[in-house]
């Protein structure tokens, strides 16, 4: 490695020179260490500008929240989930449970963790090789994708709220998943210990892992008895019902299990109409690979333009939250904050430098629940999201989207199939180009 140059107090005296001898740099300070760098930064017109009208809007209720959890990608997921079965029972308001979500896909995930690392063991991976020290790293969060809810809801169902509510480590997950994973990485270090004892190290650890989250999130219901008053007050009794029946009965029309997950992926050596997948990642052993369809940004936005305008139904979606973001007002637009002018940086990577340089990357799920098309019937202007964040904050938890940022930060969205051309179609029988389980594209919501 060669040798590294010190920053010497002759080179700090001269950047200490340099930033005194630019007035506006003594008013930034002022004002940023009283007030912080985002109202400073904050484009007054461009904030006061943004409307907030939709030529189409979709209702879906009271604004979820995922309080002091990672868990956006189940609650958007059960928001569009939960449109179409308040629809078929006749109700205002519904919530499906995220906390019965959540315990099956974490109990999965325990499983296929373990079976995963297992199979590298006895391959003889060495245990500080790049792919053993990510996955001990990355396991057990809270994030996740379309796909993998897909499997959960597929092989679980859906339980209402009220019937499996939210406990004490379901609403702030942060020590019960430090347990999980000090488990899993004693798990891992037992399997390279003694490579005989691997069978018993997995069923053990499973054992165990199911009786952490049993303890943190108490015990699902296999069946329940359900019965409700719909928005007209007309008294409905389905007497005993599974989770699994539940969902095929209300959900099950609208075909989500079929959606297939299309990205923006801007690398310029992915080619667009190709699918792409991620070495390690899953949740449910035996269920759909996590596998996306790389697209043109604005083949994403015509989708969803055309899913809430013809069907009228919510449409989930993973972004890169962070930029621009006015949380409290529920704003994004890639003009929304004028950073580089107060810091005089010039902040110009593109999409696909952002994504390669690790400035960027899916973090965030949520669901659009409206859009704003103009005259010509195709363009879009802005769009409006239902996130979990509760209701608040934003236009009653509902945060409006320009379509540039749209453009920027958008990366993810899942679509029924049959919306897809014929040679999209024919792509998704194709086999994925396999990414490494560290590339971007397998970042979680």
């Amino acid at each position: 490695m060669s040798e590294l140059t010190p920053l010497t107090g002759e080179a700090l005296g001269a950047l200490r020179d340099e930033f005194q001898a630019d007035g506006t740099n003594r008013l930034a300070m002022n004002a940023v260490t009283a007030a912080g760098i985002d109202k400073v930064a904050r484009n007054y017109d461009r904030a006061r500008l943004l409307q907030r009208r939709f030529s189409t809007t979709v209702d879906n209720g009271e604004a979820t929240h995922q309080d002091r959890s990672g868990r956006c990608w189940l609650f958007s997921s059960l928001n569009v989930a939960r449109f179409v079965a308040k629809k078929n029972m006749g109700l205002k308001e519904f919530e499906f449970s995220q906390n019965y979500a959540m315990y099956y896909d974490k109990l999965e995930r325990v499983n296929y963790f373990l079976q995963d690392v297992a199979a590298l063991v006895r391959a003889g991976e060495p245990a500080d090789s790049r792919l053993i020290q990510h996955l001990l790293a990355d396991v057990m969060g809270d994030g996740g994708q379309w796909t993998m809810a897909m499997n959960v809801y597929k092989k679980y169902g859906a339980v209402p709220k009220d019937l499996y509510p939210e406990t004490a480590s379901s609403i702030n997950t942060g020590e019960m998943n430090t347990q999980l994973r000090r488990l899993l990485h004693t798990a891992v270090a037992h399997m390279y210990a003694d490579r005989d004892a691997i069978d018993e190290t997995i069923a053990d650890a499973r054992a165990a892992g199911h009786r952490i989250l049993t303890i943190h999130l108490g015990e699902p219901p296999v069946s329940f008895d359900w019965e409700w008053t719909d928005k007209d007050g007309e008294f409905h009794r389905d007497g005993e019902i599974t989770p699994v029946e539940f969902w095929n009965k209300y959900v099950g029309s609208a075909g989500l299990e079929d959606y297939v997950c299309l990205v923006d992926d801007p690398r310029a050596e992915h080619a667009k109409g190709k699918k792409i997948g991620i070495e390690h990642l899953g949740n449910v052993a035996g269920g759909d690979p996590t596998e996306y369809l790389n697209v043109p940004n604005q083949f994403m936005k015509d989708c969803v333009r055309r899913i809430l305008v013809e069907q009228g139904i919510p449409v989930w979606f993973g972004a890169d939250c962070h930029p621009f973001m006015d949380r409290e007002n529920g704003a994004w637009a890639t003009d929304l904050f004028e950073y580089g002018k107060v810091y005089d940086v010039d902040f110009d990577l593109d999409k696909e430098q952002r994504v390669r340089f690790a400035d960027s990357a899916m973090n965030h799920a949520m669901a659009f629940a409206g859009v704003d098309v103009a005259e010509d019937g195709t363009s879009t202007r802005r769009w409006r999201v239902e996130n979990s964040w509760g209701a608040k904050i934003a236009d009653k938890g509902y945060f409006t989207m320009s379509d540039d940022w749209f453009t920027e930060y958008v990366y993810e969205v899942a679509v029924p199939k049959s919306m897809l051309p014929a040679e999209y179609q024919a792509a998704l029988d194709e086999p994925a180009t396999m990414l490494p389980a560290w590339d971007p594209m397998g970042a979680l919501a």
